[in-house]
C-alpha cells in the first residue's frame, strides 16, 4: 500500500474544490473558505492524511 498516493478521479477533484473554497473566501470576504488551501494542497502534493487514515483513497498496484 502506498500512503502517499490518492486516487486518479479525486485528485483533480480536491484541486477544484479548494480553488472553490477559496475564490469564495475572495468574493464574500469570509475568512472561513480560505480553509480551501487543504484540500488545494492536498490534490497538488498527491497526499492526504485523512485518506491515510480510512484507507478509503488507497490506490491498489496490481
Amino acid at each position: 500500500m502506498d500512503v502517499n498516493k490518492i486516487r486518479k478521479v479525486c485528485r483533480p477533484i480536491r484541486i477544484a474544490v479548494g480553488l472553490i473554497l477559496i475564490g469564495i473566501g475572495f468574493y464574500t470576504d469570509i475568512k472561513w473558505f480560505y480553509l480551501g488551501i487543504i484540500p488545494l494542497i492536498a490534490g497538488l502534493s498527491n497526499f492526504c492524511p485523512l485518506c491515510m487514515i480510512t484507507k478509503k483513497c488507497d490506490t491498489e498496484i496490481k
